[in-house]
C-alpha cells in the first residue's frame, strides 16, 4: 500500500529533469546571443532538433521568461528574467565613477542616469537622485521603451537585417540612442554608449528631459560624450 501511495503522489517524472535542463539551456543561449536570436540559430547552436527548440521557446514565452521581439525577428529575455535580475542589487559604482557622473549632472539640465549591461540585461547602476526614473522596472524589461534599452538592442542587431530598419538604423547612424513619448508625450531620453578598451558596449549615460532638449541636445551631448569617455576605463 505504501508503495502504491508513493507512486500516486505527484512529483518529477523520469523525463522531466532532462526537459527542465533543456529549457534552461535554451534560456542561457538567448542570454548569450542577445536580443534577436532566432529559433533556427538556437537549434543550430545547441545541436537541438528544431521542433524541440520551437516547443521550448514557446513554453518560455508563455511563462514570460522570453519574449518575441515586436518585428518577430527573434527572441529576447522576458519580464521574469528582468525581475529576477532586478532582485539582485548591482554593486554600487565606485567613488571614481560616481564622481564623474555627478560632474555630468552638474552641467546638464535633466535627469542623468548610469545604466549597465550584462549580456542582454539592462540594469540601473546609478539613478539621478534629483530626477528619479518614472518606471525602472519597465525600463529593464521593455528595451524598446527607453534610449538605454534601444542602445543595447541596436548593438545586438548591428550585423542583422534589422540594422537597416527603424530605430536600430537611426541609433547606429547617430552613434547614440533616442526615444521620445514612451512614458510621457512631452518627454524622452537619450543614451550615449560607454565602451571598454575592446570597444564592447558595457554601459550608457542617459539623459531624461523634455522632448525638445532630447532631440536637440546641443552641448549637452558633448557633456555626455566626455563623461562616457572617462567612464569607459572604470567600467571595463
Amino acid at each position: 500500500m505504501a508503495i502504491e501511495r508513493a507512486a500516486a503522489e505527484p512529483g518529477l517524472h523520469a523525463r522531466q529533469p532532462r526537459a527542465i535542463h533543456s529549457a534552461f539551456t535554451v534560456l542561457e543561449e538567448v542570454a548569450l546571443c542577445g536580443p534577436g536570436v532566432t529559433a533556427r540559430e538556437i537549434s543550430a547552436n545547441l545541436r537541438m532538433p528544431r521542433a524541440t527548440a520551437y516547443r521550448l521557446l514557446n513554453l518560455l514565452v508563455q511563462e514570460e521568461y522570453l519574449v518575441r521581439l515586436g518585428d518577430l525577428s527573434g527572441f529576447a529575455l522576458g519580464r521574469k528574467v528582468a525581475e529576477l535580475a532586478h532582485l539582485v542589487t548591482p554593486a554600487r559604482p565606485s567613488q571614481a565613477v560616481r564622481t564623474i557622473v555627478s560632474a555630468v549632472r552638474a552641467h546638464v539640465r535633466g535627469g542623468v542616469h548610469l545604466a549597465g549591461y550584462a549580456g542582454s540585461v539592462l540594469r540601473i547602476l546609478d539613478e539621478d537622485p534629483d530626477f528619479g526614473l518614472s518606471d525602472a522596472a519597465r525600463l529593464t524589461r521593455d528595451l524598446e521603451a527607453s534610449a538605454m534599452g534601444r542602445l543595447l538592442l541596436a548593438e545586438s542587431r548591428r550585423d542583422a537585417l534589422a540594422a537597416s530598419e527603424g530605430f536600430v538604423a537611426e541609433t547606429l547612424a547617430r552613434g547614440f540612442a533616442v526615444q521620445t513619448g514612451a512614458f510621457d508625450p512631452a518627454r524622452g531620453c537619450l543614451a550615449y554608449p560607454i565602451r571598454d578598451g575592446d570597444g564592447r558596449l558595457v554601459a550608457a549615460l542617459s539623459l531624461c528631459a523634455p522632448t525638445e532638449l532630447v532631440e536637440h541636445p546641443g552641448r549637452l551631448l558633448d557633456e555626455l560624450r566626455d563623461g562616457a569617455t572617462r567612464l569607459g576605463p572604470l567600467l571595463s
